[in-house]
């Protein structure tokens, strides 16, 4: 009995103890591992309390703390081992670990270990080693490693958002203060900002904030040192302000009507932009019209010997190279012949053709006695000497004398808002039968062969004497393509919806552009070119065929008669093109500023303005009396 009796107490005094030490046991347990988990993921001290995301069952011995879910502080752990390392990096990782209510679950374990392991080999600071370096060294071979069991595409990811950190967006913060001047003038536009006087009187207080901080900055580093902050409390004022708006269709279809009003006034000054350009484009400068009256009353004081050019026995020889030149623009004329000049091998084998009007030949001819090109031969005529060229003979010059063509260029109503889409070709330059004379070159120079037409907005840079050795294969003008542009095709310039047009040539035709192209005038003489000129202005005395202008009859006169050349022969577009390659212009043998952006108009493009002007002397004594300055 005793014996029994002491077994069960035994028995009893071992269920006791269980049922009161394991519980104890469990829980020191749990908190060993918890601790364990803590100090192996670098928390340390910062943690008292991190969930598992297992269920745990209540105890009874010791009250059960409530657990929260804590995120794992990834910057912290960077900002204290790396010195170097952002906070935008800070807090982009500490968004980046995923949690749910339970505690810190990563989403993606594989990533977790794979930062650990980083994390793990980052060097102390003081071993002086450049930290995003070796973070990134560390990144890549520990991508490497895993690669067999990862595949590439994960383990790709962190090397990425390493590179994104290293990169940022370039003047964020100037965009971002500009965007917010612009919603902040919106919001007052709106009814439901309106009514609260409070909010406007704020809203007009962050405005003037910001724009004193945004001052002229273009980048963030012109930016000062508040920026920040007026960006940051900018953006809190735009977010009551969008939280104001309770009629959120009224708002919409105000924001329609404002963007519909700011559209039309965009078209409207597009159109006299337009307008305006083409005006300042047929205007002369102040000084450009000093010069020729300048040279002009000095010519009329020479002797009648001293007026005249020497080497006249290379006017006819056709071994030379000759070049044809029209213009009324005394300045641009002289740098044509000064830039072809500068750039040629032998310049004592080169022959210049100018012929101009009445009005500045005097002009012409006494800048280039005053100013005689290096060796080269010199030929200024006067167009009225040509006697045969009159409107008897060219359909074209009896056009331009009408009084049709004189209304359509001078009539009293034309503006702004002139529904002409293509107001290039209304320029009265194109009333000047110099435009017209690049069509009358054989009659012109009738014991030569070979002639290069230079217009007068063009700068050589390379010698032109390989242009003669080009075989013409038959055809009549060597000239540069450019119809890698869909508008430098036939279609832009013809009216295909004549039938005379439609069915004489192909719409897709590759255009191309007078300015610089060689002329084989014996081929021209035996084609009869010019008759072909004529019977095509005849035919287009209502202008039905194609718009004014030299370019549309070019083409139809020479169709089938042009030989393209290398395109580095002539580029083009420094008239009205901003972005032409750089690479382009300094390899171009002649670069060309068609458009009315002129170098020599205060319209010009300032980024083209110095390979033209590099061939003006400022210092000569006309331009100086003149007030003609780089």
């Amino acid at each position: 009995m005793k014996i029994a009796t002491m077994i069960r107490r035994k028995v009893v005094l071992c269920l006791l103890c269980a049922s009161v030490l394991a519980p104890i046991v469990f829980y020191t347990d749990r908190l060993s591992i918890g601790s364990n988990s803590i100090v192996n993921n670098g928390f340390g001290n910062q943690v008292s309390n991190l969930g598992t995301g297992m269920e745990i069952a209540k105890l009874n011995v010791v009250k059960q703390e409530v657990t929260n879910p804590v995120k794992e502080p990834i910057g912290v752990v960077l900002a204290d081992n790396l010195s170097n390392f952002s906070q935008d990096t800070v807090q982009k990782n500490n968004e980046a670990a995923e949690f749910n209510e339970r505690g810190l679950i990563l989403t993606k374990p594989v990533e977790l270990e794979h930062k650990n392991r980083v994390l793990s080999e980052v060097p102390d600071r003081e071993n002086g080693l450049n930290t995003e370096a070796f973070i990134e060294q560390v990144t890549q071979n520990a991508a490497s490693k895993d690669a067999s069991s990862l595949g590439e595409a994960k383990v790709e990811k962190r090397p990425a958002l390493v590179q994104a950190n290293k990169v940022p967006l370039p003047d964020l913060r100037v965009r971002q203060m500009k965007d917010q001047l612009i919603r902040a003038r919106v919001y007052l536009d709106l009814s439901g900002t309106r009514t609260n006087a409070h909010y406007v009187k704020e809203l007009r207080l962050r405005i003037r904030d910001v724009q004193r901080a945004l001052g002229e900055a273009t980048k963030d580093s012109d930016l000062p040192r508040n920026a920040n902050d007026k960006l940051k409390t900018m953006e809190q004022t735009l977010a009551r302000g969008k939280q104001i708006q309770e009629d959120c269709a009224g708002t919409v279809k105000k924001l329609r009507a404002m963007l519909h009003s700011a559209e039309e006034l965009l078209h409207v000054h597009k159109k006299q932009t337009l307008f305006l350009t083409q005006l300042a484009a047929k205007t002369l400068p102040k000084g450009l019209h000093c010069l020729p009256l300048r040279l002009s009353n000095e010519y009329y004081n020479l002797e009648p010997a001293k007026r005249e050019f020497g080497n006249k026995e290379k006017l006819e020889d056709p071994s030379l190279y000759h070049y044809a030149l029209f213009s009324d623009n005394v300045l641009a004329t002289a740098v044509v012949v000064n830039s072809t000049v500068t750039n040629a091998k032998h310049p004592g084998d080169h022959v210049f053709h100018i012929v101009t009007d009445r009005l500045n030949y005097p002009a012409m001819r006494m800048w280039f006695l005053a100013n005689p090109p290096r060796h080269a031969t010199i030929q200024v005529q006067n167009i009225e000497d040509f006697t045969w060229l009159n409107s008897s003979y060219s359909p074209v010059l009896k056009q331009l004398s009408s009084q049709s063509m004189i209304d359509y260029y001078f009539r009293a109503h034309k503006s702004a808002s002139n529904s002409d889409s293509n107001l290039k070709y209304r320029n009265p330059k194109y009333l000047s039968i110099l435009n017209h004379l690049r069509f009358y070159l054989p009659q012109m120079f009738p014991k030569l062969k070979k002639v290069v037409f230079l217009d007068d907005d063009i700068v050589v840079q390379k010698d032109l004497t390989g242009l003669w050795k080009i075989d013409m294969k038959g055809k009549v003008i060597g000239v540069v393509e450019t119809c890698g542009e869909s508008f430098h095709r036939f279609d832009r310039y013809l009216n295909f919806s004549n039938p005379i047009i439609a069915k004489k040539f192909e719409p897709r035709a590759c255009g191309w552009a007078f300015g610089m192209n060689l002329f084989d005038l014996d081929v021209w003489r035996q084609q009869n070119i010019t008759e072909i000129y004529h019977s095509w202005q005849n035919l287009n005395e209502d202008r039905l065929l194609w718009k004014l202008g030299t370019l549309p009859p070019g083409l139809i006169t020479f169709y089938n008669q042009t030989i393209a050349i290398d395109r580095w022969w002539h580029v083009l577009g420094l008239g009205y093109n901003p972005h032409v390659n750089t690479r382009d212009i300094e390899r171009a043998s002649v670069v060309h500023y068609n458009g009315n952006l002129k170098p020599w108009l205060e319209i010009g493009l300032p980024r083209y303005r110095g390979y033209w002007s590099m061939y003006v002397d400022y210092d000569q004594m006309f331009l100086r009396e003149c007030n003609i300055n780089p």
